[in-house]
């Protein structure tokens, strides 16, 4: 890893060089839960509670182009803060246009809309997802927002969501497309994919992950300890329903229940929670830069709870542990596929 992503800790946060000019905090707000699905946002209690997560460190947003009203909630919560406060915020956003054919026109359109709407000059990072590998111009568009961030310097930085092991490899190596700074991926105790083939590939290029579903959409908790399974009627969150799911094809509730409790005792040995120690399980994963946690904006307040992640370190007897439970699991990769494959036939 080179010196230039050495983590740095400023009061009791970590924060991550992604790039030379993008210094992110490790664990990200996620802003998928405001596209539905998650709960009645309410806007104005909305940009209120962004400032609070801003002021309380967490200065770092994980959102796209298609999560709802995410990239116009940045420009209203920007125009909320002190002009010497905006230089602090980073804006991780993602174009993901329909499988078809790409123009410069359209590539350099989509992000002019995120720039307004976000109330932006540049763009942070442009996180690029594709549905369809069979149709290639997912090729062409990554060369017109390298151009967009080389020629125009309206991106800043270049990444990936939900790419491959493969198709990384022909964009970085076939291509010669060396900008490529992170890749937005799912990577938890109970999916651990990335770690098979994709991790080395992004250590050997200069290639950080974004983490998200780490905690299992919150079923990584103590509300869910000593539970009976629930029923999708009874998961009332598009997360918690989508991440039980891959808990079924991990190993099901029994072995999951098992796994819950090994997190418990260590996270009773750290005074912590359950979810602290999931998270911060994956932080000290190889290549991973961040975490991305959701965010109920206005419905549920996690910052205090998040902030714990910084405060204490995994030992070898900790980490052990967690091993033994994974060991008795599904092989993820063997099952669904390279990260990502869960969006995409086989």
């Amino acid at each position: 890893m080179s010196e230039k992503r050495i983590d740095m800790y400023i009061g009791s946060m970590e924060y991550f060089e992604l790039a030379p000019n993008l210094k992110i905090c490790r664990i990200l707000n996620g802003m998928w839960q405001v596209a539905g699905g998650h709960g009645l946002i309410d806007s104005k209690v909305a940009i209120e509670e962004m400032v609070k997560y801003h002021n309380a460190g967490f200065t770092t947003w994980d959102l796209a182009d298609i999560y709802g009203p995410a990239e116009d909630f940045i420009g209203a919560f920007r125009h909320r803060l002190p002009e010497q406060e905006l230089h602090n915020v980073q804006a991780l956003t993602k174009w993901v246009p329909e499988p078809q054919r790409v123009t410069q026109q359209i590539a350099q359109s989509s992000v002019e809309r995120s720039l307004k709407r976000m109330g932006v000059s540049s763009l942070d990072l442009v996180q690029f997802h594709w549905w369809d590998y069979n149709n290639q111009y997912y090729i062409d568009a990554m060369k017109y927002l390298s151009g967009l961030r080389n020629e125009s310097k309206i991106i800043k930085n270049v990444g990936l969501t939900n790419f491959d092991t493969e198709r990384m490899q022909i964009m970085v190596k076939d291509v010669g497309l060396k900008e490529i700074v992170s890749n937005q991926v799912q990577y938890s105790i109970v999916d651990r994919r990335p770690e098979i083939k994709m991790s080395r590939f992004c250590r050997d290029n200069n290639i950080s992950l974004l983490a998200y579903g780490t905690i299992c959409g919150g079923l990584m908790s103590e509300r869910y300890l000593g539970k009976p399974e629930p029923s999708l009627y009874e998961l009332d969150t598009a997360s918690l329903r989508k991440y039980k799911r891959m808990i079924d094809a991990w190993g099901g509730w029994k072995l999951f229940q098992e796994l819950l409790s090994i997190l418990h005792q260590i996270a009773e040995k750290h005074i912590v929670g359950i979810a602290n120690i999931a998270t911060r399980y994956i932080l000290d994963r190889p290549a991973v830069a961040g975490v991305i946690i959701g965010v109920r904006l206005g419905i549920v307040d996690h910052r205090g709870d998040n902030s714990r992640v910084f405060n204490f370190r995994l030992d070898k007897d900790d980490r052990s542990s967690i091993e033994e439970v994974s060991k008795k699991s599904n092989d993820l990769f063997d099952a669904i596929g390279d990260c990502g494959d869960e969006y995409r036939r086989r």
